[in-house]
């Protein structure tokens, strides 16, 4: 299949949103109310869309690749984000894990608990 990729990712609440990934996360934010929130991150279109009930899962829905995971993890944590701790994972005390391969990824929530992630790949 041919052409750009674009994400989506469910909210319940677009001034909660706007709050997260605007203010919080520093996504570059277009407003498209009453629908969604619009980002262009790294050319990539990321719709931000109001939905009646969002259904967070387990798994990650949005991920970013970085290249000092530690620094973004302290960056993030002093803009007040958590990073999810799992039970048995063995995350060091950023809350970052490393994976077989040597990526090392630490996950967070958004305010309507959708999965979000950071990965250091492994050089």
């Amino acid at each position: 299949m041919q052409g750009r990729l674009m994400g989506f990712v469910g909210v319940s609440d677009l001034d909660a949103a706007q709050e997260f990934y605007g203010d919080v996360l520093g996504l570059d934010l277009v407003d498209e109310r009453p629908f969604a929130l619009v980002a262009d991150v790294a050319g990539t279109m990321l719709r931000i869309t109001a939905v009646d009930v969002p259904a967070a899962v387990p798994y990650t829905v949005l991920g970013w690749a970085v290249d000092d995971i530690a620094a973004t993890v302290d960056e993030l944590a002093g803009r007040g984000v958590t990073v999810t701790r799992y039970e048995g994972m063995g995350q060091d005390d950023r809350g970052i894990w490393t994976a077989p391969g040597g990526a090392r990824i630490a996950w967070f929530r958004d305010p309507d608990g959708n999965n979000l992630s950071l990965t250091e790949f492994a050089a």
